[in-house]
């Protein structure tokens, strides 16, 4: 398998954040309608001040994107009440992943999807996170059952922007051959 040709790192200047909000409009507002148009064209999420943002650049272009957070309340709190009683016990401290977002280019062949969510996963494990969780749209299930993410709970959203509730423990990240 030849070499990944983009660069991954965490966000830290306004052009990348630039850019992050951009791509979460063209993914959550226009793609999968989640939320409201608006003329700026740009979408900073609610929970900005408390994401890491994981990044695929290819060259000075954000391609790709997710977030990662380990500070409560998670938007999973506010869409599954009770969240803690619908996971495994003992799980140790806990993270959400979410914002998961790719330009269209770059989908399908590149790799961006597989090494975002790979980075993701390492970040969780080297914060000390024993299970992380995530509202997956029901259009890639597959792609994350494959990887390793076990729903939990009933459908959240709306008609257009359904998610699934999913989780992964600390132990099944490490065991995963495809996080090396």
């Amino acid at each position: 398998m030849r070499a990944f040709p983009f660069r991954m790192t965490i966000a830290s200047t306004a052009d990348e954040f630039e850019q992050i909000f951009a791509l979460n409009y063209r993914t959550f507002v226009e793609e999968i309608p989640q939320h409201e148009p608006n003329e700026r064209r740009m979408l900073k999420d609610k929970f900005h001040a408390d994401n890491t943002y994981l990044i695929c650049k290819d060259g000075e272009r954000v391609i790709g994107m997710i977030s990662y957070c380990d500070k409560r309340p998670f938007s999973l709190d506010a869409k599954v009440p009770g969240l803690e009683a619908h996971l495994p016990a003992g799980h140790g401290k806990l993270c959400e992943v979410r914002l998961l977002a790719v330009e269209k280019a770059y989908r399908g062949t590149t790799r961006v999807t597989a090494e975002l969510l790979k980075a993701a996963m390492r970040h969780a494990i080297a914060q000390g996170c024993g299970m992380v969780v995530m509202s997956g749209t029901t259009r890639q299930l597959r792609m994350y059952e494959r990887v390793g993410f076990k729903p939990f709970h009933t459908l959240v959203g709306k008609e257009g922007a359904y998610y699934q509730p999913m989780y992964i423990s600390r132990r099944e990240l490490v065991e995963r051959a495809w996080l090396q």
